[in-house]
């Protein structure tokens, strides 16, 4: 049975679970927090040995070969384009249509969210090296330290060629038991989606939030279905764009019920080898990258959630000055959302809100009921950009292995 149909059925046990399960009960509702909870835990469990032994093997291999720089370029050069396409697609997607405005809220915050970029800094320059692979929310850590290590290692091929070896085989082992935490995740999908939809009915039945959840909606389909798959014709002269959008499946239906980036990080890389047939010295690199900093869901959804705060509290309309503003900040914040996994969309609409100022500092509180739905949104953009990129980088290295579509997992 393919992956995405077990991650289906699971999804759809969630659904009538939220529907069966008396979820007005305090019990009740607090077992399927704890579950959901858990099953996030065991989910995210093996991406730190994953991402750490696999970079060593793949920044050793890519530097022996010479690929570094053009990996690298191309990598840089795709989550950046890719996070500033997604801002102006949802900009432009809010400001050509206009949405109903959302009722004013008179809710109080006690503590606004903030991004501590220094806090974040200091995560990646630990007092010590081996500090940095404790840390299993942000993985930039461990992933700099595998750099250091696999790029360092080719100084004297014969003297490190024990450690390679070691690394190597760990990358495998690691690989080998990620795959049995995916297939069971597929069964911990039924709590993700019982506690997911719960949330999601009860942002429904005010009904002010469907037309943003429309918008959105048309938004991923647009991204989806039209603007990758040009992409990856035109880029990579293929001649069925729409292969990856198959093999990305799994992992958006993960992303968008979990709003966890982490937890998709390891369906991402074993779709690549095993579908895709992207090799492992770009898996191991490039989809930690993505993971990190590839955030432009995350922009897309600010910028959007940000212009409906503007029209629900004021009758003015932006200026070109201010658009280009939240347009380049929401590029520019989603750079640094790799310290919080899940929940990042919204940090950002108040970290945006909070730098506007000018009385719209507290102005995320109005789409507060809605961010559990803006960050499966923001997630999904990101799981679809991480398979795309790494495809395309694969590619333009000339490591991938194209397999049939029948020999997808």
């Amino acid at each position: 049975m393919k992956v995405w149909i077990k991650y289906l059925i699971g999804a759809l046990f969630g659904v009538a679970c939220a529907f069966i399960l008396p979820t007005d009960n305090s019990g009740i509702a607090a077992a399927v927090q704890f579950v959901t909870e858990i099953i996030t835990r065991f989910g995210c469990y093996m991406i730190i040995p994953v991402v750490f032994f696999s970079a060593i093997t793949a920044f050793n291999r890519l530097r022996e070969t010479k690929l570094l720089l053009k990996t690298g370029v191309w990598t840089g050069g795709i989550i950046a384009a890719s996070s500033l396409l997604l801002a102006v697609v949802g900009l432009l997607s809010i400001l050509i249509v206009k949405l109903p405005r959302i009722p004013i809220t008179v809710d109080t915050v006690s503590e606004i969210p903030s991004l501590n970029v220094g806090q974040l800094v200091r995560a990646v320059f630990p007092y010590s090296a081996f500090e940095s692979i404790s840390n299993g929310t942000f993985i930039l850590p461990a992933f700099f330290f595998a750099f250091l290590i696999g790029t360092a290692s080719t100084a004297d091929a014969a003297s490190f060629r024990p450690i390679l070896q070691l690394a190597d085989s760990l990358s495998k082992l690691m690989y080998n038991i990620s795959v049995f935490f995916t297939e069971f995740l597929s069964i911990g999908m039924t709590a993700i989606l019982c506690s997911w939809t719960i949330e999601f009915r009860a942002t429904l039945l005010g009904g002010e939030f469907v037309p943003l959840i429309i918008m959105l909606l048309a938004d991923f389909v647009l991204a989806a279905g039209i603007i990758y798959p040009l992409i990856v014709r035109y880029l990579c002269h293929d001649p069925h764009p729409y292969r990856i959008l198959y093999a990305s499946v799994c992992s958006v239906i993960t992303a968008f019920f979990s709003g966890n980036a982490n937890l998709v990080l390891q369906l991402n890389i074993r779709h690549g080898k095993e579908s895709l047939g992207i090799r492992r010295r770009i898996n191991g690199a490039v989809h930690p990258l993505f993971t990190i900093f590839a955030r432009g869901g995350s922009a897309l959804v600010t910028a959007v959630g940000f212009i409906v705060i503007w029209r629900s509290y004021s009758s003015l309309s932006l200026s070109i000055a201010d658009i280009l503003w939240v347009l380049f900040t929401s590029f520019g914040i989603s750079f640094l959302l790799g310290g919080c996994p899940a929940g990042g969309a919204f940090i950002s609409l108040t970290v945006l809100c909070t730098l506007y100022s000018r009385g719209f500092e507290t102005g995320f509180l109005l789409l507060k009921p809605a961010a559990p739905i803006l960050c499966s949104f923001a997630a999904a953009f990101d799981a679809l950009t991480a398979m795309f990129g790494s495809y395309i980088v694969a590619v333009k290295t000339k490591l991938v292995e194209h397999h049939g579509i029948s020999h997808f997992i």
